[in-house]
């Protein structure tokens, strides 16, 4: 018998490892470890090369929580969230006519991916960003207008993934990052 045995399940992809990065940045922020604690299990997960070792680092961690979803629908008006704010990890977005505003430079982002499904009819949207958020927009339709976004020229690792789809009717979409 040899002195170290191997670990039969398969080796690790960086998705893996941002996502057990990810799940010790919760536990942390929501106290389940300290700091020395996050450290110490940080330096496992990046040097990990297989599940079972990715496992074992994140071992006694509480469950994720479950993901939430949220509704915003208005027949007209105006549809706005801005300031402090908690965004669910799914929100749809829903207007048959009138604008839509979100804002989410200040809000609580508590997911490390944020969907934001758009059914809109007539009417534009501009959706604000965090500075380093990264958007994804391709799941996004547009049947007038184009979409309107311009990712920053400077961009800092570790903000929220964004991903925006749906549909846009008569009106034009406009995405930008905060500034500050």
């Amino acid at each position: 018998m040899t002195a170290q045995q191997e670990d039969p399940s398969p080796p690790l992809d960086e998705d893996d490892r941002e996502a057990a990065v990810r799940r010790l940045q919760e536990a942390y922020v929501h106290e389940h470890i300290s700091h020395e604690e996050m450290d110490e299990r940080l330096d496992r997960v990046l040097t990990a090369g297989t599940h079972g070792q990715l496992a074992s680092a994140l071992g006694s961690l509480p469950a994720l929580r479950p993901d939430t979803t949220s509704t915003i629908a208005a027949a007209g008006g105006r549809i706005q969230r801005r300031g402090v704010w908690r965004v669910p990890r799914t929100l749809k977005v829903e207007s048959a006519f009138g604008r839509v505003r979100l804002d989410l430079s200040q809000a609580v982002i508590e997911h490390p991916v944020v969907d934001i499904e758009l059914r809109l009819g007539t009417g534009g949207a501009r959706i604000t960003v965090p500075r380093d958020a990264v958007v994804d927009v391709e799941g996004v339709r547009t049947e007038w207008k184009d979409l309107r976004y311009r990712p920053p020229r400077h961009s800092r690792p570790g903000g929220p993934r964004i991903r925006v789809s749906g549909s846009m009717g008569f009106g034009r979409l406009k995405i930008h990052h905060a500034r500050h």
